[in-house]
């Protein structure tokens, strides 16, 4: 299916995915992105497999409240300068 077609016929995509099926989406006679249902996309352990540094910090106790250790990273630069 073409960008222009999915705009006009997004439910047309939609029953093509209820149905079990992936539909491509081309842009310029290219695939650009492929739609999925939600049971049917790449599950964490394919995206570690095919993106080694995918979750390579899983396993740091320091780093269990992403907010605050960017934070903390970040304070000292609005001093800096």
């Amino acid at each position: 299916m073409t960008a222009k077609e999915l705009r006009s016929k997004v439910g047309v995509a939609l029953a093509c995915v209820d149905r079990g099926e992936a539909v491509t989406i081309t842009y310029r006679g290219k695939p650009k992105a492929r739609l999925v249902g939600l049971n049917q996309g790449s599950s964490i352990d394919e995206k570690e497999e095919r993106m080694p540094a995918f979750g390579m910090w899983r396993d740091r106790d320091d780093i269990a409240d992403v907010d605050a250790y960017v934070r903390h990273l970040r304070k000292g630069r609005a001093l800096a300068g």
